[in-house]
């Protein structure tokens, strides 16, 4: 009885133990910090547009105010912005402000000799046959749009070049005309405040630069 007593204890500590096993769990370890003492963390920018008005505008600072001798210039005009880009890094380490803006100008792209319009198309298909004739040669009649019915004499880079060929066609009693190409192309203006004796040629030597006093805001 005894010994049959001591086997029931036996099995019944053997099985506490084992749903004691089998119910624990050791405690999770701690998560590693995501940064370094003292240096903060990430923030979303999902979570930066939500920041108070008032923490934004820590981050700016307002421009300190220019000194009565102050000297305010617009340099320009620049045709690239990589030519505006190279300009403004070369100027900002010495100016007190900088800022750019860009505006629309007139490119010259070259001259246009013609004839002025014919009354008809047919009296421009003729005149066109008379150069022919003549001699002339690298004509077209325009057919259609503003120039209708003109007889192109040719299309020049150069002045020198357009003045021969009207001057050509003018010798056989013709009256050409020569007209400017242009059209409109973006240019770039440099808007500085530097100290009084401040030579922005030293950093600029673009003969092709112009600068304007321009009034300091």
């Amino acid at each position: 009885m005894v010994l049959r007593a001591l086997i029931l204890l036996l099995l019944c500590m053997n099985l506490g133990v084992a749903i004691w096993w089998a119910a624990h769990r050791d405690a999770p370890a701690p998560a590693p910090a995501t940064t370094d003492p003292g240096v903060s963390s990430l923030t979303l920018l999902s979570e930066a547009e939500r920041l108070p008005v008032a923490d934004a505008a820590e981050l700016s600072v307002a421009p300190e105010p220019l000194t009565p001798e102050s000297m305010c210039l617009s340099l320009g005009p620049f045709s690239t912005p990589a030519d505006l880009r190279r300009a403004m890094n070369a100027l900002m380490p010495q100016v007190e402000r900088i800022q750019y803006r860009e505006v629309a100008a007139v490119a010259l792209r070259g001259y246009r000799v013609f004839l002025p319009a014919a009354g008809s198309r047919a009296q421009a298909l003729e005149t066109a046959r008379a150069l022919s004739a003549r001699g002339i040669s690298d004509y077209y009649v325009v057919t259609a749009g503003d120039d209708e019915n003109t007889v192109s004499l040719g299309i020049f880079r150069e002045l020198d070049n357009a003045t021969q060929r009207r001057e050509a066609v003018a010798a056989l009693g013709y009256s050409p005309v020569i007209e400017p190409r242009t059209e409109q192309v973006p240019q770039w203006w440099i808007d500085l405040a530097a100290a009084p004796d401040f030579d922005w040629k030293d950093t600029l030597p673009d003969p092709e630069l112009q600068a304007q006093a321009a009034p300091c805001r």
